[in-house]
């Protein structure tokens, strides 16, 4: 079996629906396969992995267990591969825009018409959908998509030019690292000498400024010089020089993202700031046989990891399973040594 990608419009009929394909609802597919459980999931972008590989396809991330170093898009990859077993139908290009009660299950529509009727939903959204915080320069719009980026999707689109950077998050920091090496020249711009990065990055960072290999300035970006949407200089400000222009090719405004939780606010569940209060036990609402797994979920102590939603989807799949199949017993097993998990994983 392999996953599919479905034609907009129709009806559909599973065991859950996961809404957002990022890789907490790839996982959920996996742990609910585990259980015999149907999924099909419905995505806003127009192919799996979310904020992955949508806004850091190629970023390293660290903190995966047993995975020294992984990108973005490498994380997706194997996700897809581990739910292959599993047959999961994702409908992407597609927001969710209504819920509604379908005898003992629920009845989701999508803006594309499509329908799904399940027994379970599960909202993996992240923190919604998100668009990236634009800066306030005059005419940035000309140069969008060809000078001027508010993601990584390809490093090699900057190799061996000059790099501007704005931004004094961990995006900022981790992508002036990350690019510094095969840029020509990269210029990190933030209007304080302070950071909300992880202080290792920062760091690395003015290790790499003393050597004289990248450059940071304390400075506001007032304005944009090119033309044709090729950009060739950015001017900064500041109090000691006031205005004066820097030599750019690119620029990499990262100024954080706007998130937007969109019609799943609508549902009929109880927020607090926008996100979804659940239980630890299992990870739902507080609408029976509705879930919140990932960052789009809020609880006492909780850490916005993706390991942390791996082990949220892990519980959810328990009490889904108690939702979908009433009359059957669950029996806890390990992949290890369970020879009917190693059949659906297709590895006996």
């Amino acid at each position: 079996m392999t996953e599919r990608v479905a034609a907009p419009g129709g009806i559909h009929k599973t065991d859950v629906v996961i809404i957002g394909a990022g890789p907490i609802g790839l996982f959920a597919v996996f742990e609910l396969g585990l259980l015999d459980l149907k999924s099909h999931l419905i995505d806003i972008l127009d192919r799996p992995g979310g904020q992955c590989t949508e806004l850091y396809p190629e970023k390293p991330i660290y903190d995966i267990p047993g995975l020294v170093e992984v990108t973005g898009q490498g994380l997706t990859d194997r996700l897809m591969d581990q739910i292959k077993p599993f047959g999961a139908t994702l409908h992407v290009g597609q927001m969710a825009e209504s819920l509604e009660k379908a005898g003992e299950g629920w009845r989701i529509t999508t803006d594309a018409g499509t329908q799904i009727e399940a027994r379970v939903v599960v909202v993996a959204a992240g923190g919604g959908s998100f668009t990236p915080k634009k800066p306030p320069i005059p005419g940035i719009e000309s140069y969008e998509n060809t000078s001027v980026f508010y993601a990584v999707r390809k490093m090699d689109r900057f190799r061996d030019k000059i790099v501007v950077i704005a931004g004094g998050g961990d995006s900022a920091l981790d992508w002036a690292l990350n690019l510094q090496p095969i840029a020509k020249r990269l210029v990190l711009v933030h209007h304080r000498d302070g950071f909300r990065a992880a202080p290792d990055s920062v760091n690395k960072m003015r290790a790499l400024v003393a050597e004289g290999k990248m450059e940071f300035h304390v400075a506001s970006i007032k304005s944009l010089r090119g033309a044709e949407g090729k950009l060739q200089g950015v001017v900064l400000n500041n109090k000691e020089r006031g205005d004066y222009e820097i030599p750019g090719e690119m620029l990499l405004p990262f100024f954080g993202l706007t998130m937007k939780l969109g019609p799943v606010a609508n549902f009929g569940i109880n927020l607090h700031e926008n996100l979804i209060p659940v239980d630890t036990s299992k990870f739902e609402s507080n609408v029976p046989g509705l879930f919140a797994i990932g960052d789009i979920n809020t609880y006492p102590g909780k850490l916005k990891l993706i390991l942390s939603g791996f082990h949220e989807g892990a519980l959810m799949a328990q009490q889904a399973f108690r939702y979908c199949r009433p009359n059957e017993k669950l029996r806890f097993q390990y992949t290890t040594s369970s020879s009917s998990l190693q059949k659906k994983l297709g590895v006996a």
